[in-house]
């Protein structure tokens, strides 16, 4: 159960640097509704990590946040925000990938 807790805290980062990169292209109330978006995933994102590291080993659980949101915002960065696509970027986001998944699977 915690691992789904650690990947929810994940996609919340990726949440938060999200709203992150929208307030700053937006202006008034817009850039303050984004601003609240951020803190309020920041929020949610560092009470779940804090819930899953209760069990998870704190530095494997502390990179795969990490890697989620690392994997989360290069794509979202590329699909919304028109970030450059190259075969390096890709690459190691493919290798950031792989290297979560077997945190997980040498990890209890």
């Amino acid at each position: 159960m915690n691992w789904i807790i650690l990947i929810i805290a994940g996609l919340f980062e990726v949440l938060f640097t999200t709203c992150l990169g929208k307030a700053k292209e937006a202006t008034g109330t817009d850039a303050y509704l984004w601003y609240t978006g951020f803190f309020i995933s920041l929020v949610v994102s560092m009470a779940l990590l804090m819930k899953a590291t209760q069990t998870l080993p704190l530095g494997t659980a502390y990179a795969v946040w990490t890697g989620i949101g690392a994997v989360g915002t290069v794509l979202i960065g590329i699909f919304i925000f028109n970030d450059p696509t190259t075969f390096w970027r890709i690459f190691f986001i493919t290798t950031l990938i792989g290297s979560i998944i077997g945190l997980k699977m040498v990890s209890a």
